[in-house]
């Protein structure tokens, strides 16, 4: 499955998918809907594509994290990203 995934991801796609994983006010709701990737899916891509101590790192800031898992969010957030993430290209 995760194979399957990354060959239909593009490179930029893939930096994409990481930086918004990276992220802590992106859900993986939001991942799931831009790429159609679940939780579990985009754990192992940033288990295969970080370095071993960045992955660990990025795994204890995100578990349990409100702001990851939209079920724990407060209902007054209504985006997924900071309006000024996003560079001009």
């Amino acid at each position: 499955m995760l194979k399957h995934a990354l060959k239909n991801l593009a490179e930029p796609d893939l930096s994409r998918l990481i930086e918004m994983a990276w992220e802590d006010r992106t859900p993986f709701d939001a991942i799931e809907k831009a790429f159609g990737l679940g939780e579990p899916q985009v754990i192992a891509i940033m288990r295969r594509e970080l370095k071993r101590r960045s992955f660990e790192l990025w795994r204890q800031r995100v578990t349990g994290r409100a702001t990851k898992h939209s079920a724990l969010r407060s209902n007054e957030v209504k985006r997924a990203y900071c309006p000024t993430q996003y560079k001009s290209k």
